[in-house]
């Protein structure tokens, strides 16, 4: 299904505010699936490795996204 598709999970994991921002993050190389930088959006990933999708150590994205969490942890309180 194309949910298993990396950029729909960066969407589900508050990672990328849309699709488009999503797709441009995979491509440039901002993103890792375990220890390996990920740079084809059709990936498919297995739900197993789910809980290992995650920024690239180098990203400079690491640093905005940390104020996304911060909202996040906000709406997980609120839901």
């Amino acid at each position: 299904s194309s949910r298993r598709r990396l950029p729909c999970l960066l969407l589900k994991l508050r990672m990328a505010q849309n699709l488009r921002h999503a797709v441009t993050f995979v491509e440039q190389g901002h993103v890792r699936v375990g220890p390996e930088v990920i740079t084809d959006p059709a990936l498919l990933v297995p739900r197993a490795m789910e809980d290992f999708v995650t920024w690239a150590d180098a990203s400079r994205l690491r640093l905005k996204v940390l104020d996304y969490n911060q909202e996040r942890d906000d709406f997980d309180l609120a839901a």
